[in-house]
């Protein structure tokens, strides 16, 4: 227990259980070595639910190669008490976001973008976006936010998606929320 949240620091998916983030790491390479011809996006998101008194957060990383298909995994943080206010969760989803990119140190970033740049005159391209959960339409209760979470995304250099681009945080991660 670490200030009284349950961070688990491995990653998970269908396939595979506990996986360490160097796992994770190769798992991205290898997917994106068996075609370096491809167009990738790297994406980053994290959704939230409330259960009673704990909050459930998971983030999703996915790398995805246009139109041949995704390699996907998540972490799950589980807060002990019921975060109801809403500016405070969708920040903490934003910092458990940050925390898994910062994974991705510079050299990791370099040696992702080395598989795709001999290859850039064939169309390869990689991109790395920061999902976020929220929505700038008028009915949406997270519009007044979206300003302050994309501003912390660019902060780190990713490209911001929000609704309804925002599929890693408001679908992959909604998946393992429930």
């Amino acid at each position: 227990m670490e200030n009284n949240f349950m961070i688990d620091n491995t990653f998970q998916n269908l396939s595979e259980k506990r996986m360490s983030f160097e796992q994770v790491f190769r798992y991205i390479v290898q997917f994106m070595e068996k075609d370096p011809t491809g167009n990738f996006r790297l994406m980053f998101g994290t959704d939230s639910q409330v259960h009673g008194m704990l909050t459930k957060f998971i983030t999703g990383i996915v790398i995805q190669q246009e139109r041949k298909g995704v390699w996907a995994c998540f972490r799950k943080v589980i807060v002990p008490r019921k975060m109801a206010n809403l500016h405070e969760r969708i920040s903490y989803e934003t910092t458990l976001t940050e925390e898994v990119v910062s994974l991705f140190t510079k050299e990791k970033k370099e040696q992702l973008i080395q598989i795709v740049l001999p290859n850039v005159y064939k169309g390869a391209n990689f991109t790395i976006e920061g999902h976020i959960d929220i929505g700038s339409g008028s009915r949406n209760k997270t519009r007044v936010f979206v300003n302050e979470m994309i501003s912390r995304m660019k902060s780190i250099g990713l490209e911001a998606k929000i609704k309804p681009d925002s599929f890693v945080a408001s679908s992959y991660a909604n998946r393992f929320t429930k």
